[in-house]
């Protein structure tokens, strides 16, 4: 499957980019490059391989689901612009 100028002009008003009539013939020309390599992904045999989410086997660091305060509520209000009896304060913005 090979995409023409045409096809390429479609594709790049469909994305709402601004391509000139110069620039189709390199765009066309990418867009074959891609779908070449999709048909050569296509070819490779996967039958039997599980997906993966990275090239490690890993397992996340567990910790007990424990319900805290935090333990940092002072720390965290020193970021605030404004701060009131432990809480952050910000401007009223319904009447």
């Amino acid at each position: 499957m090979a995409i023409t100028q045409d096809e390429a002009r479609k594709v790049a008003h469909l994305s709402r980019i601004a391509v000139d009539e110069a620039d189709l013939p390199a765009l066309a020309e990418g867009l074959n490059g891609i779908l070449h390599f999709m048909e050569q992904l296509n070819e490779v045999d996967v039958e039997g391989i599980e997906p993966m989410t990275g090239v490690e086997p890993m397992r996340l660091k567990r910790r007990k689901d424990v319900v805290t305060d935090g333990e940092m509520q002072q720390q965290i209000l020193a970021n605030a612009p404004d701060a009131r009896e432990g809480f952050f304060a910000v401007p009223k913005v319904v009447e």
